[in-house]
């Protein structure tokens, strides 16, 4: 799926192509019109060999997340992008079996650490691509760097040998995989353009594609935590995902789920992955196992491994409650590096980071626990060194939360409901004041959490034969 290479003259058109400029393409978009898919690839292929400029691809970007693209127009960027570098290739006995997930982002969320392993337990081979924190939201890869020695950082041949072995992977995107994804992400990151939906659409499909993957499940959140802060939102980038990914030949399903409160008990790098083992062990919060069992059993339904959703999620929840998913674990940390002595006995009474202060605050009126707001917990973890700034590129893996109540529970004044895991800087009165402010309390009877997964998008013409959330069918044109 490699391109020919194109070479810019200092006028910036390509030398023997097409007689395209970059700022008359930067205008053609900024006036709201639909760019040809030559005018697409020219930008592509400028932006991967950096022969743009980068105030241009600036230019073009904001034009992109003010004017938008119709569908068309996606498909064809996520194309280009696929095409900026390798595609990776797998044995003709894995066929149908390559699976992924995908999740826009969130606070506590943990689901792919027991995911891809249980997935593995089921027959499945998972190169599961992360990355890292942004923002409030935590990485899957930051979160594994908490257990000593492991490394995200495997070529495709190595991948290819951990999946032979061991049947997962999670690993970061290696430099020849979707380069002009890495290059148009950090102009996004510093040009506002993160929330662009098309730009979105690029980004997590033409990955997804260049894994060659036999089904994908994504799950779009939405709510104050979240990239999408309203149902409707959500529901437009999880159709605009499902209708890329399925005309590029993937099969697709979006989950669309809740990111008001933190998925879990617990929140931070080492503490995500405690309660990651405590789901592989069968126990852990019945949010998270919710979330694994359903995102696994529509992979599993999506690849022919499953009748159905449910049965997909009934094999997915063996997997974890016999042991199996947690044995894939284990294996998968000692291949990605993970010190032996370590992986082979990790559980969730493994002491991987723990922070040298704990501090416990306390609910302030007795009642109902309505709601634990994630993203002011998330906000001051970040400020205690959880997440990166612009001073350091560097995080604290210890730093973290552990929820003590949950919501729709009675709790009594003076309960302890969160206790804070910091080191250097220590807390202040006003990150208190405002880790206080995240929970609610109410006078409401105590009651049962819905499920966070609110509606599931599906490919144009796939049923669902069990499940009950809302359905709505993707548009594919």
């Amino acid at each position: 799926m490699q391109l020919p290479p194109m070479e810019l003259d200092p006028g910036g058109r390509y030398k023997d192509g097409p007689e395209f400029h970059i700022s008359d393409i930067i205008a053609k978009k900024r006036d709201g019109s639909a760019l040809s898919p030559e005018e697409i690839r020219f930008v592509v292929q400028a932006a991967t060999k950096r022969e743009a400029q980068e105030s241009q691809l600036g230019a073009l970007l904001m034009a992109i997340r003010l004017r938008g693209m119709d569908a068309e127009e996606t498909r064809a960027l996520t194309r280009e992008m696929v095409t900026s570098g390798r595609v990776l290739q797998w044995p003709e006995e894995w066929s149908g079996r390559v699976v992924d997930k995908h999740s826009t982002g969130g606070v506590g969320d943990k689901v792919s650490l027991p995911l891809a392993p249980a997935l593995a337990a089921c027959g499945c081979k998972v190169p599961m691509i992360s990355g890292r924190g942004l923002g409030h939201t935590g990485g899957t890869l930051d979160k594994l760097e908490s257990v000593p020695g492991f490394s995200p950082q495997q070529s495709p041949e190595q991948m290819l040998e951990i999946l032979r072995s061991v049947g997962c992977c999670i690993v970061g995107q290696s430099a020849d995989l979707v380069p002009a994804d890495k290059i148009l992400y950090e102009m996004r990151d510093v040009t506002a353009t993160v929330d662009s939906l098309p730009l979105i659409t690029g980004s997590v499909i033409s990955k997804k594609v260049a894994e060659n993957l036999s089904a994908l499940v994504l799950d779009v959140k939405f709510g104050e935590a979240a990239v999408s802060p309203t149902l409707e939102k959500a529901r437009e980038l999880a159709n605009s995902l499902v209708s890329v990914g399925v005309s590029l030949g993937i099969p697709t399903v979006a989950l669309i789920s809740n990111m008001d409160s933190p998925i879990g008990r617990r929140v931070g790098n080492s503490l995500e992955v405690t309660e990651a083992l405590e789901c592989l062990e069968g126990a852990g919060p019945a949010d998270l196992r919710d979330l694994v069992t359903r995102t696994g059993g529509y992979l599993l339904w999506l690849c022919g491994q499953a009748v159905s959703d449910t049965q997909g999620a009934e094999r997915i929840a063996a997997a974890l409650d016999d042991g199996s998913a947690l044995r894939s674990f284990r294996a998968m940390m000692e291949a990605q590096g993970a010190e032996p002595e370590i992986a082979r006995t990790l559980s969730s009474a493994t002491i991987l980071r723990r922070a040298s202060h704990q501090e416990e605050l306390q609910v302030e009126r007795g009642g109902t626990v309505e709601l634990i707001r994630a993203r002011p917990i998330a906000d001051i973890l970040h400020a205690l060194g959880a997440g990166r700034s612009q001073a350091t590129d560097t995080i604290n893996h210890s730093v973290g939360a552990e929820l003590l109540v949950g919501m729709g529970q009675h709790v009594e004044k003076g309960d302890p409901w969160i206790r804070i895991h910091y080191e250097s800087p220590l807390l202040r009165d006003t990150q208190r004041q405002t880790l206080q402010g995240a929970i609610r309390v109410t006078d409401c009877p105590p009651f049962t959490p819905a499920s966070l997964i609110r509606e599931v998008i599906l490919p144009h013409g796939k049923k669902q034969e069990a499940g009950a959330t809302v359905r709505r069918e993707g548009e594919i044109s």
